[in-house]
């Protein structure tokens, strides 16, 4: 939809993913492997997107962005 390919890249975040959007649309892209701090109460959700897309998830349980 974007037009936007980064295939085979990875994608990092400073703060958890709190649907499955960011992950559906990172595969369109072509990502390949995501790391972020993981915590969401829908992280099963997240892990279920990339597993469905042939994603690395990496959860590195350390939260980078704090309010």
């Amino acid at each position: 939809e974007m037009g936007l390919d980064v295939s085979g890249a990875a994608m990092a975040s400073e703060a958890f993913f709190p649907f499955r959007d960011s992950i559906d649309a990172a595969a369109q892209a072509g990502v390949k492997a995501i790391i972020e701090p993981g915590g969401s109460i829908r992280d099963d959700e997240v892990i279920e997107a990339a597993n469905e897309h042939g994603i690395s998830l990496y959860f590195t349980t350390v939260r980078h962005f704090l309010h």
